[in-house]
């Protein structure tokens, strides 16, 4: 479901961006613009970046290998972290150039100075349906986490990054209509290059925060706190297993999971009866959180595993 959703808002967002590219090249033919041309090239980076995304999404449905046996969930994060780059060096940095230069040599819009106005309008319009696909869908597995939060939470890494860009881009539109809007009351051009300027620290800074967050996933996040409780409670109410002395998750995918837990049991169980209890305590954690998709449990004794491993004498899971 989150997959889908993922894909619908990028698939929106896609859309939307490259309708808006057009118009704003056009505008920026037409009016010699520097804003218009940063937002042109701001939504070309966006077309690509969301190429991206679908293109990682698709690779990491590929099987599991001899030479890659996790599979290759983590491409989508790899993808999301090349959006960064993108989104750095060809939306930000272009921008802030072309900002330097109109400032350093401005001038007025001379002719066909109703069209960026027109084109802001109505990519202000198309901006902002594909920005409430991606609330909506982002609303559907956020539940009661702040944006901030689920943004540097999630591990799906598509609406995340799709909000940030839907968001940048408002808001870059915003700053054009006032570079625009200034240059053609006052005559000076020097306001448009305030607004691409404007533009690019806008973008540079989206950028460092997804290349941030998406660098975090592709080193290996934990589990939420959520599963990770689950996952303790299902293996704990197992019969035949004692406790969870120490436990490591980590996601090699979005909607896949890694559990590898100690667990204690009775010294004076036989082989047979602790395979059963494993099996069926790796079956509970499959049913309580169903992206447990590779675990390993290792039975140990208590006082055994504390002697060897002083640091597992707490119960509480410790990330990556």
């Amino acid at each position: 479901m989150a997959a889908d959703g993922s894909t619908k808002a990028v698939v929106v967002a896609l859309g939307a961006n490259l309708g808006i590219a057009v118009t704003k090249f056009v505008a920026f033919v037409l009016t010699g613009s520097s804003s218009m041309l940063a937002e042109a090239i701001h939504s070309v980076a966006d077309s690509g970046n969301q190429g991206l995304l679908l293109l990682g999404g698709k690779r990491a449905k590929r099987d599991a290998t001899a030479a890659h046996p996790f599979g290759y969930g983590r491409e989508r994060y790899i993808y999301a972290f090349l959006v960064a780059i993108v989104l750095f060096s060809v939306g930000g940095l272009f921008a802030l150039y072309e900002a330097w230069h109109k400032i350093s040599h401005p001038h007025p819009i001379d002719s066909w100075q109703w069209v960026p106005i027109v084109v802001l309008g109505v990519a202000i319009v198309l901006e902002s349906i594909a920005m409430r696909t991606a609330v909506k869908e982002s609303n559907a597995i956020r539940g009661k986490a702040s944006w901030v939060d689920f943004v540097r939470r999630s591990k799906s890494p598509e609406l995340p990054v799709i909000l940030l860009e839907d968001a940048g881009a408002l808001l870059g539109l915003v700053f054009a209509l006032i570079g625009v809007s200034l240059t053609l009351i006052t005559g000076n051009g020097v306001w448009d290059g305030l607004g691409t300027g404007a533009i690019g620290l806008l973008l540079v800074a989206i950028a460092v925060v997804l290349a941030v967050e998406m660098k975090s996933l592709l080193v290996g996040e934990s589990a939420t706190e959520e599963h990770v409780t689950k996952i303790e409670r299902a293996i704990s109410a197992t019969e035949d297993i004692d406790t969870v002395i120490h436990m490591r998750t980590m996601h090699i995918g979005p909607e896949e999971l890694l559990v590898a837990a100690k667990i204690a049991v009775d010294g004076q169980d036989d082989a047979q009866r602790v395979a059963r209890a494993i099996d069926a305590a790796e079956a509970r954690v499959r049913q309580e959180v169903p992206i447990a998709t590779m675990i390993y449990l290792e039975p140990d004794l208590m006082r055994s595993a504390r002697a060897a491993d002083p640091s597992a004498t707490s119960e509480s899971p410790s990330d990556l």
